[in-house]
């Protein structure tokens, strides 16, 4: 028997595809308890100075930020592909991508820590760096056309103007079309969304080398914003693997997401585990094979003391065992274990961003930052995982989880893999 068979389109109205009202009453506690726990951790960190706070709240912004965007750019590959198989799920993500907005107001502690001076969070922003670290002042010069705390805001502003447009471009008509119903409203999607990857592309690299890579001042990587990239979607396949099983268990989704939509997420999830240790390591060999001291210096860091150390468990746990782990199809059409490497991937994620920024809250030093920094650092990121829930939970009790009125709904519905 056929899956079109198997599975009838539900009205609009379907219990199925609203939030459950266990998982709403949840939202204003993750607000109340995340803002509580963010500010606890940035005074945990700040124990060991200002620099260490300001990187555990960069590491925490970063982290939800990665999956915000990875949302955004997975809605609109969607419509670029028209794909239909994610059309059950692709709510999901779009909830997600709207948390830019408020990630925009969150962005701001970053930018005045910027603006005030004394290098809180970004070295360059001293007038002394040059001098300090003896670099040649010819070299500075044309570097520091770049980095320059005016210019570095205005780049911001357009980085979160451009991903909250996009977001608020493919939610407003998502949305509209669960009350219209009108086929125009995706055709619209479809249209613009070559525009939206090719620009998402390009905003995404530059926000990651101002946001990220410019911690370090003197290192540069242009792939750097792909390896960034490749760790955002694999973190925002598993983020929507997880979410879609957590609202199966509270009772939503019934008959909708099926084990087909959990094997190919756990294709992606695969794909996307070789891809991001692809990139990393076309990264590493590049600059170890070149061996310029401006571009060694940066792994240089993340390769002696404990720093080697969280290395090797990148390695290791990041892509060795999930890489094993996700292989089998077994596996990848079992939802509970698809669950679990996704909240497992998402662990992993938080400690690539953790050893991204982390190593430059201690210049010159190959130690770990104390236990107060690293747990301030976490408790940062938990703070601030809670908020985008909470915020997300919100958006989810005023709107279908599913966008019900797609015309390709029923093909995702019957979605079978071959």
């Amino acid at each position: 028997m056929s899956e079109h068979k198997k599975h009838a389109v539900k009205t609009a109205d379907d219990p199925a595809f609203r939030l459950p009202a266990s998982l709403g009453a949840l939202s204003v506690p993750l607000l109340g308890v995340g803002l509580i726990l963010l500010l606890a951790g940035w005074f945990i960190a700040n124990l060991n100075g200002t620099k260490v706070a300001m990187s555990a709240y960069l590491v925490a912004f970063i982290y939800v930020l990665t999956l915000a965007t990875g949302s955004l750019f997975f809605v609109a590959i969607q419509h670029l592909v028209r794909a239909g198989w994610s059309v059950v799920v692709r709510r999901i993500p779009e909830m997600v991508m709207m948390l830019i907005i408020p990630l925009s107001i969150l962005f701001l502690p970053i930018l005045v820590s910027l603006l005030v001076g004394n290098s809180q969070l970004y070295v360059w922003d001293s007038p002394s760096y040059a001098v300090d670290n003896h670099l040649d002042e010819a070299m500075w010069k044309e570097k520091s056309r770049w980095l320059t705390q005016g210019w570095f805001a205005v780049r911001s502003v357009i980085y979160l103007s451009i991903f909250s447009c996009l977001a608020v471009f493919f939610w407003r008509n998502s949305t509209q079309q669960d009350e219209t119903g009108q086929k125009l409203a995706t055709e619209k999607m479809q249209y613009w969304a070559g525009p939206a990857v090719a620009t998402f592309a390009l905003t995404a690299s530059f926000a990651a080398f101002d946001w990220v890579m410019s911690l370090a001042p003197m290192w540069f990587s242009t792939m750097f914003g792909v390896y960034m990239f490749a760790g955002s979607m694999l973190a925002t396949h598993c983020m929507i693997c997880l979410s879609s099983y957590v609202l199966q268990r509270a009772g939503a989704l019934k008959d909708t997401v099926t084990v087909e939509h959990y094997h190919d997420l756990g294709k992606y999830i695969f794909g996307f585990t070789f891809f991001w240790t692809y990139i990393s390591f076309s990264q590493f060999l590049l600059i170890w094979y070149a061996n310029i001291p401006e571009e060694t210096e940066w792994f240089y860091h993340r390769q002696t003391g404990n720093w080697g150390l969280l290395s090797v468990v990148i390695i290791v746990m990041h892509w060795a065992i999930p890489f094993l782990g996700t292989m089998s199809r077994h596996v990848r059409r079992r939802p509970a274990l698809m669950a679990f490497w996704s909240a497992y991937l998402l662990i992993m994620h938080y400690i690539d961003v953790y050893w991204m920024i982390m190593p430059e809250a201690k210049s010159g030093g190959n130690a770990l930052v104390t236990a107060t920094g690293a747990i301030g650092a976490v408790v940062c990121a938990i703070g601030m995982v809670g908020l985008a829930i909470g915020l997300v939970l919100k958006i989810a009790q005023h709107n279908k989880i599913v966008p019900v009125r797609d015309p390709r709904l029923g093909e995702s519905l019957a979605f079978e893999n071959i």
